[in-house]
Formats: structure tokens, sequence, C-alpha cells
């Protein structure tokens, strides 16, 4: 399940996919559908669609206590993907377990969506359905569920969507409406000839359902224009507008619609389950919505958010307690001794830092970096030793005794290794240009507090804390210039005290 990751945080599947041989120990049903890899593992041919069906009614059993039917000539759901979409619904409307009223557009055989909102939340549902054989179906799911007190399943007639179904409910606000829309407009596109890339593979799953659940006039596009269409009429009778896209490219027009149309709140979502990417799109009328933040603004907030990090092992703490305690760091816990190696690292490295409150057993540090000490510190040192050795010396001071030849054969040998002294700088001639040289390769004073540095290159927080019986090191980003730089300092750090630890 490639995409599981990216599913909704809620949903229940994201970190714990079906698992296919407990299910069939459970459900013979099922078990029929199962069959073992060459890998050895558990497998469901999802082209098959009896296997699709047993899927879908083993989990809504196991999971959620529903039992539902449905005939293989319409639309089977997926579990994961209507969950997903559930729980957008709950971010849009902030109703997680609070009692809400919603429609359904276009319910379906398993009325799906108000089965498990009811279920799950307590929502109450108007479902609509314009096919008579999934009005069966879905009244009779209902029923068995013994849920009809909180879900209306109505026949509409064809082509209807939100404006007539709410004609004999004119007193009603609803808090949302959901909608999975006929994707394709034709036969071809149903079939994937002119509405899938070719360079893409076919799809892993069959594809299911009725003449009006797969297809309408115009496709998708067409489909949800129409929702738009009613709800500039409907307005405020509903808090949120929503509707699945089944093509990303679909998005980009009716978000174009809506803008033209001065609809002042609109935002965009992704599902992502198993091998299958599915869009979202909702809008409203209402001015004090909360209006939850598309995911591709999402992921850019969280990965900012991240913190860089690395651990130090249980295994390598005592090497670092004792180097610590070399250095003079009276530290009793190890994230004490860790904390104490660290300010003297960025001490040598002319990185300002200084202690920050902090919850208990961690230690914390505001960094400001006003100049990059830390890329290539080896070769730096060297150069500086280099360009010492080169400075020019000052001729002999008229009236100073000469040292003799021996003397004057170890001076020679000494002045290689050896900084001109104080008296030479001050020779004439020469003492202007040595002070330059020297100016340019010593350390140059530096503020002593962070906050009295005006430029910077960035400031950072870097945390010291345990973790069972390791040591974390976490730095995050505060402000600056370049977010390469502190993952360089990152590195810096985490090389530098893992040294300590690799060495035998």
């Amino acid at each position: 399940m490639a995409l599981n990751k990216s599913m909704h945080p809620r949903n229940r599947y994201k970190d714990k996919p079906p698992d296919f041989a407990y299910l069939a120990s459970k459900y013979p049903d099922f078990q029929q559908h199962v069959h073992t890899s060459l890998t050895g593992r558990p497998v469901v041919n999802f082209k098959e669609p009896e296997a699709v069906r047993a899927l879908t009614c083993t989990l809504l059993k196991e999971d959620f206590g529903l039992t539902i039917e449905i005939p293989l000539e319409r639309l089977i759901p997926t579990v994961p993907l209507r969950l997903n979409y559930i729980h957008w619904v709950e971010d849009l409307i902030d109703g997680q377990g609070q009692p809400r009223k919603g429609i359904d557009i276009g319910t379906g055989a398993s009325c799906i969506y108000p089965l498990l909102g009811a279920t799950m939340n307590g929502w109450y549902f108007l479902a609509t359905e314009v096919d008579d054989i999934c009005f069966d179906y879905a009244t009779k799911n209902v029923e068995q569920n013994n849920l009809s007190d909180l879900i209306k399943v109505v026949k509409v007639p064809q082509k209807t969507l939100l404006m007539d179904a709410l004609k004999e409910e004119t007193a009603i606000v609803y808090d949302f409406c959901m909608c999975n829309p006929p994707f394709f407009a034709n036969q071809l596109e149903a079939k994937g000839v002119n509405s899938r890339n070719s360079r893409r593979p076919p799809p892993s799953s069959v594809n299911t359902g009725g003449v009006t659940e797969i297809m309408a006039e115009g496709g998708e596009l067409e489909f949800v224009k129409r929702i738009i269409h009613d709800s500039l009429q409907l307005k405020k009778r509903l808090r949120w507008y929503s509707c699945m896209l089944g093509k990303k490219c679909s998005l980009a027009p009716l978000k174009e619609e809506l803008r033209k149309q001065g609809v002042p709140k609109v935002t965009h979502t992704e599902f992502c389950q198993g091998r299958t990417m599915r869009w979202a799109l909702a809008w409203s009328f209402y001015d004090d919505v909360i209006v939850p933040s598309p995911p591709s603004k999402r992921r850019k907030l969280e990965k900012a958010r991240k913190p860089l990090s690395f651990t130090l092992p249980e295994a390598g703490l005592k090497e670092l307690q004792a180097k610590a305690s070399a250095i003079g760091c009276t530290a009793r816990s190890p994230v004490d001794s860790i904390a104490g190696l660290v300010e003297r690292t960025l001490t040598d490295l002319r990185v300002l830092h200084k202690q920050v409150p902090c919850r208990n057993q961690q230690k914390s540090l505001l960094l400001t970096a006003v100049e990059n000490t830390w890329i290539h510190g080896r070769q730096k040192r060297r150069e500086q030793t280099r360009q010492l050795r080169e400075l020019p010396r000052a001729p002999p001071v008229v009236g100073a005794t000469q040292p003799s030849s021996s003397q004057n054969s170890d001076t020679q040998n000494s002045s290689k290794s050896k900084a001109p002294s104080a008296q030479e700088l001050e020779a004439p001639g020469v003492a202007h240009e040595a002070k330059s040289s020297l100016q340019e390769v010593l350390p140059s004073k530096r503020p002593l507090s962070p906050s009295t540095a005006e430029h910077f290159l960035f400031k950072c927080l870097l945390n010291v804390m345990p973790e069972e019986s390791d040591v974390v090191i976490e730095m995050h980003w505060v402000e600056g210039q370049n977010k390469d730089l502190m993952n360089q300092l990152c590195t810096y750090l985490k090389n530098t005290l893992l040294k300590t630890v690799a060495k035998p």
C-alpha cells in the first residue's frame, strides 16, 4: 500500500493495513478470495469484483459493526478511501463526534458515507439516489443496521442534485454535503482509452458501477459545475459544499469557476490510499468557517516545523561523559554532559549561544550563527598556519645584540614554525602589513550574547533530551538566510560527538 503513509492522520488503516490472514480465518466468505503470494504473503486480487466486495463487507463488519449487501453490477466502494473523505468532512465542520446534518448526493447501493458518518459520529443524513436498484439496496442497508432514525434515503428524479432534493425541507440548514460524482463522460473514458496517460500502468483494481454511477454528460467536471450552480442559489442553506474528484485535472477549472462566481471560501485536499489517488473540493458562503490548509501548503508547513535530529546511543554515552568531565564539566546526567560538550564546541566555532528555560531533564540552547565556521574547518586551520608562517620578518633593530651563529641557526629553524614576535611587528615598514594579515586569519571579536548580534546567518533552538536510554539532539529552525547552514552545523555537531564514541 504505497500511499498509505499519506492517508488522513485519523484513518484507522493508515498505520495498520487490514490483516488479510486474520480476516480470512474469521470470515469464511472472505477466506475464499485470499491467496498466498510467491513470497508467502496473503493477498487479494483487486481485479475481481467478488473479492473487492468481500473485502469491503468484511472490513465494515469487523471494524464498524455494519452489515451491508452490494450487487456486483453497482459501485463497490473501498473503505479506506471513504474514511478519508469522512475524516476530511470532520475537519471542515469541526464535527468529529458531534451531531451534524449532511447530504450525500448519490449515495449508491452501499450507502457507505451515511452509514459511516452515523455510526462513527452520530450524524444525520439525507441520502439521495436516482437509480432504482441502488435506492432499494441503500434502504435495506440502513434498515438492517437499525439506523433509520439517522439516515433518510430518498429517491429523486434523474439529473437531480441539491435544489430538487431540498424543496420540501426549506427550514433545515445542513452542515455539509458529500458527493462521489460520476468520473467519466462516456464508455471510452470509463475504459481508460482517452482519459489515462499512456505512460501510466493499467489500473490495479476493477472498475465496477452502474451507468449513472460512473458516467454523466460532461463527466465529473460538468457534474460538479451543476452542484456549484445549485450552491449559488442555496448559498447558506449548507455551511460546506464538497465533492470528490477522480481526476486532478478537474481541480483547477472548478476552482476557477468558484473564483469567477465570487465564492469566498474554497479549499481542496488529496485522498491517498493503497495505490489510488483522489482529490476533493469544498467551498462555503459563510464568513466564520475555518478553512483547512490545502495539502501542498500543509506539507510545506510540516516540513518547516520538522526539526533536524540525531541520536547518541547509550553505548557511547560513557565516553562522552568522560570527555565532558575532562574539559571541566561537572554534570551528573548524560544530558548535562552532552549539553556541556555541545556548548564547548559552539564556543570553539564562535557560534553565539545561551541557555533558555525548558522542561525537566532537557537542556535548550538558543543559537545565533554570525559566520560559517564549521565548513572545511580543518582546511581553514591549515591555511591559517600557513599564512602565519609566511608573514614577513622584521629587519634587525639597530643597536640590538646580534645572536651567535648557533643562535642564528636556531632562530632560522624556529622562524619556520612561529608567528612574528611583538617586537618584530612593531618594526618600521612591516607593522601595518603584518597586522592586516593577522586580522584576516585570527578570530574576530564577536558579541557575547545572541541577542546583541544585529547581523546573523540563522537562529535556531537546540534541544538535548533523553529518549529511553539514549540522548537525542534536535535543532529547530527559528529564522535566518538559509536552512542548509543549520543542516551543515547539525552534521558538524553529529560528527564531532560521534567521533568520540567511535574511538577505541
